[in-house]
């Protein structure tokens, strides 16, 4: 008889694993081997780099799927660490590396509650874990192109768990039951060079760029949704890339993101841009575009006998009652959103991204304890 997974030793095996996006370094293998270990079927599937992974254990329905991602972000400055960022090491009771929080715990601590779980009999479906390297880049070889290849083989999901990491200042005291969209445009303005004492042969770019983006930050998208905050349209960069005083430039150039809720769609705000885009260019003497790049819709997951049982884990678990939320980026939850109902729990985030990225090996026990308790819940409920 083996002995039963270490969640906190999982977490290190991945953590040394130095998978900054697009490499894998080992990290899907060590999944692979701790899932096939206590009986999951595991395909990897692999899109153009990206390793990515679906596991099930169990034919049957209902099937609770488990998603995370072990693909990371830099470093940054290395020599800004107290420690080797890919060393996984515990002081003073805190787990540090890259990825402790950002979210190799949680892969590491559902595996070992699934364990638990099967052992125990507590399992009346399927168990199942999609697991990509690719939620940290541009996501388009990862969650959602296994999302669509498991839909073309009619693969069912019934509900879904992502571990980011959603608790706030206390392990346990929010979850996500949504998220808010996020569109990126690109906006060009291709005008003609020329000399500033002849401007009448030119065509300056910059002025109706800044019309455009002006009309576009004077419209207040909304005053919020039920359960979402209001969208918000920020600017994050202008370039012209003129060296010269003496010289109108030929081109001026732009890029903005809006987060917006359930009471807009990606579609819709795109056409608004490329029609005020469209209005900024007239009477110009050049070329006024807009690329529009969607990278999610809004979704709620409406509370509900799926996100009673998540909160409720929670609660007799951690000993508070989590705040459902739906504040924070995107997550991989929009892509799975397609396929069944989706809820984020996942460990304290205040170091995510961030120099010395840190966890307590308590959070990451209670959070296996959470996700234990989840579980046996679901399959009490739904089987």
């Amino acid at each position: 008889m083996t002995d039963p997974i270490d969640p906190v030793a999982l977490t290190q095996a991945l953590i040394r694993r130095p998978s900054v996006t697009p490499a894998d370094a080992g990290a899907m293998d060590v999944v692979e081997q701790a899932l096939a270990g206590v009986g999951f079927d595991c395909r990897r599937m692999k899109f153009g780099e990206i390793e990515n992974l679906y596991a099930r254990h169990g034919l049957q329905g209902p099937n609770l799927c488990f998603a995370g991602h072990t693909d990371v972000v830099p470093i940054g400055e290395a020599s800004a660490w107290s420690v080797d960022p890919f060393e996984a090491r515990i002081q003073d009771e805190v787990l540090i590396g890259r990825g402790a929080t950002d979210m190799k715990s949680a892969i590491a601590a559902f595996i070992a509650a699934a364990e638990g779980a099967l052992a125990a009999g507590e399992v009346r479906g399927s168990l199942s874990l999609l697991i990509t390297g690719d939620e940290e880049g541009h996501a388009t070889h990862g969650t959602k192109a296994v999302v669509a290849a498991l839909q073309a083989e009619g693969e069912k999901i019934s509900h879904c768990l992502v571990g980011e990491p959603t608790s706030s200042a206390q392990f346990g005291d929010m979850i996500k039951i949504g998220r808010r969209g996020s569109l990126s445009a690109y906006v060009t303005v291709d005008g003609v060079q020329g000399h500033v004492a002849y401007p009448h042969r030119a065509a300056n770019p910059i002025p109706v760029l800044i019309r455009l983006l002006a009309a576009l930050q004077a419209r207040r998208l909304d005053e919020g949704y039920p359960a979402f905050q209001p969208s918000n349209l920020e600017v994050t960069t202008i370039d012209v890339g003129n060296p010269a005083t003496n010289v109108i430039p030929k081109t001026a150039s732009a890029r903005l993101n809006i987060r917006f809720n359930p009471g807009h769609s990606g579609e819709a705000l795109g056409d608004w841009i490329e029609a005020e885009a469209a209005k900024a260019g007239e009477g110009f003497g050049g070329k006024v575009s807009a690329r529009i790049e969607i990278g999610g819709e809004a979704f709620l997951t409406e509370p509900g006998d799926f996100v009673a049982v998540v909160a409720e884990a929670v609660e007799t678990v951690a000993g508070r009652k989590p705040e459902l939320s739906t504040t924070g980026g995107t997550s991989d939850a929009r892509f799975i959103r397609a396929m069944c109902p989706v809820v984020e729990l996942g460990l304290v985030g205040a170091t995510m991204h961030a120099v010395d990225e840190r966890t307590p090996i308590a959070d990451i026990r209670q959070l296996t304890d959470v996700y234990r308790r989840l579980i046996r819940r679901y399959f009490e409920t739904f089987s």
